[in-house]
């Protein structure tokens, strides 16, 4: 089990340092459906964090969709 939380922790840690800034990310909708969008990280909370896409659309994901590899972000 602490080997999950210390992987959280580091997502947390990578994602707060990409705060303001752009990125690319892939995101796996299911069904075999793959939306890569460009974005800005625009806020960090203690379970999610919030995106803002290039279409001014805000989106939250948790950071288990890192984890669990739905979320992949480039910069």
């Amino acid at each position: 089990m602490r080997k999950i939380n210390k992987g959280l922790d580091e997502v947390k840690i990578k994602i707060s340092e990409l705060k303001g800034k752009n990125v690319e990310m892939s995101i796996n909708r299911g069904r075999k459906k793959i939306d890569i969008v460009s974005a800005t990280i625009k806020d960090v909370y203690p379970s999610v964090f919030t995106i803002k896409t290039e279409d001014e659309k805000v989106q939250t994901f948790s950071y288990f969709d890192i984890l669990c590899g739905n979320v992949v972000i480039e910069n």
